[in-house]
């Protein structure tokens, strides 16, 4: 099967690239997800495979049911040693740019990726990519930029060098960007792709557990106060949606992470084509977090873009508000009873 990204002359030129590059770094989007962690700490494993030595920056913290990732010991966080990190993005060569399309999305990191030096590079699979780079590898048909990544190691020979470490980092981003291969994960070639993964000795099921049975209490019974207490059916519209306020938050001690995936049991009730999530941010007064996941021909990432500043795949997008989470509450039942996909 032909998985190839790369015509002959960009990969050529992609190897060159890192072979005449001596310190790299790999960075992704602000909380990073299982998608963002998982290409850039797989693609990391192969280059030290191959005698780079390269180095892991991300903006801030990432889900507590990640931290098993092998790898996630060494990544320098910015918002915690930020000095360190500008010091290694400012004598950069190259900078390779995982899981995100524009540098807005690294947040307070956007200006050290920018005024680096390095020659980027990037891996993504969203739309519409946005940035100052000597190659651009986007592809918003893949299920995720883990998917890109194993394509691009497979097209650079290096299946054999691909250790377990990276291989599981791999699987996980692809699992968790398509909910366990729920969404987004019909295409023939990512099943080829998990079987040569499976061949480095992989426990997927595990893996499985490791992210989706690897909960704390308190999280459960946040979930719970959601479907029983905040949960809102819009039945003539097949949507629903729920809030977070600081209150509900501090009552069951979250922590970042803890409410990944709340935004999609909803379309677990019958006839469901869309559900949204609100948050209020932790520390930043009238800031809300919106996340739209949707089935079939649901555009979310339409309505993201129109109502919620905000944007992603069909399926699955985002955005945010700045008001109140009462005024951001009107605003979701208006986008719910106006848009038409």
């Amino acid at each position: 099967m032909d998985i190839n990204l790369l015509t002959t002359s960009e990969a050529d030129r992609l190897r060159e690239i890192i072979n005449t590059s001596d310190k790299i770094i790999l960075c992704c989007h602000r909380s990073p997800d299982g998608d963002a962690l998982g290409s850039m700490l797989g693609l990391s494993d192969y280059l030290k495979k191959i005698g780079k030595m390269p180095v892991c920056i991300i903006p801030d913290a990432y889900p507590d049911f990640l931290q098993w990732l092998p790898g996630t010991e060494r990544i320098i966080r910015y918002d915690k040693y930020r000095n360190l990190a500008n010091e290694q993005l400012a004598g950069a060569d190259l900078l390779f740019c995982l899981d995100f399309n524009t540098v807005s999305r690294t947040a307070d990191m956007a200006e050290a990726i920018v005024t680096s030096p390095a020659k980027k590079v990037m891996i993504d699979h969203h739309l519409d990519p946005d940035m100052d780079t000597v190659m651009c590898i986007s592809h918003p048909g893949a299920c995720s930029t883990s998917e890109l990544v194993f394509r691009l190691i497979w097209q650079l020979d290096g299946l054999e060098a691909m250790t377990k470490k990276s291989a599981a980092c791999l699987y996980c981003g692809m699992m968790t960007d398509t909910g366990g291969f729920t969404y987004n994960s019909t295409s023939p070639e990512i099943y080829f792709i998990i079987s040569q993964l499976l061949t480095k000795q992989i426990n997927k099921d595990k893996i499985y557990r490791n992210v989706y049975n690897n909960y704390r209490e308190s999280r459960m019974r946040l979930l719970g106060h959601v479907l029983y207490n905040k949960l809102v059916v819009i039945s003539q519209r097949r949507a629903a949606y729920f809030t977070l306020t600081r209150d509900d938050l501090k009552k069951f001690q979250y922590i970042k992470g803890d409410a990944e995936g709340f935004v999609n049991i909803p379309l677990q009730i019958k006839n469901m084509r869309l559900s949204i999530s609100l948050r209020e941010d932790t520390g930043k007064d009238n800031l809300i977090w919106i996340s739209l996941r949707s089935v079939d021909d649901f555009p979310c990432n339409k309505m993201a873009e129109m109502y919620f500043n905000g944007g992603g795949h069909l399926n699955a997008a985002g955005g945010r508000l700045e008001c109140s989470i009462e005024e951001a509450e009107d605003i979701v039942r208006k986008a719910i009873m106006e848009f038409n996909p």
